[in-house]
């Protein structure tokens, strides 16, 4: 799962060209939402108790507050939003979609809704304008030593 995570961040970055799989790109959303869930729970714990210690010790909680809000948390965001970017075209790509049909979001309700089941959908059979099935590919590798009769 984190190894789809990092080909799409950190090998694919800004690659809007080619193919993605569903598991790449629902396990890149995935790991997204885990590490984004994680801050933020760091983030709300540190508010929830910083209530109920002491001011001198609330101030440096404060601190580290400020830090994760204001900070790690943009940050990270930032880092992520092209290749998050990068893999929904991708993905699109797979369907035989063009990536600018990701504005299709911008409709409210149905652009939602049509944009979850395209994600959602299998991958065009063979291959396509942006290139090769990346399933073909990996399914090519079942059949080294089978005998076909």
């Amino acid at each position: 799962m984190i190894d789809w995570y990092k080909k799409a961040v950190f090998k694919n970055y800004a690659n809007f060209s080619g193919r993605a799989r569903r598991s790449e790109f629902w396990y890149f959303i995935l790991c997204n939402f885990t590490i984004t869930f994680l801050l933020y729970a760091l983030l709300f714990a540190l508010l929830a108790i910083s209530g109920n210690i002491e001011e001198e010790r609330n101030r440096s909680i404060m601190a580290l507050f400020s830090v994760l809000a204001w900070g790690i948390i943009p940050l990270y965001s930032l880092a992520v939003f092209i290749p998050n970017l990068a893999v929904f075209v991708r993905r699109l790509h797979d369907t035989g979609k063009s990536g600018w049909t990701l504005l299709v979001y911008f409709i409210p309700l149905v652009g939602l809704i049509l944009l979850i089941v395209w994600l959602a959908s299998d991958s065009q059979p063979g291959s396509n304008n942006w290139g090769p099935n990346p399933k073909d590919l990996n399914d090519s590798i079942n059949q080294i030593g089978s005998t076909n009769i």
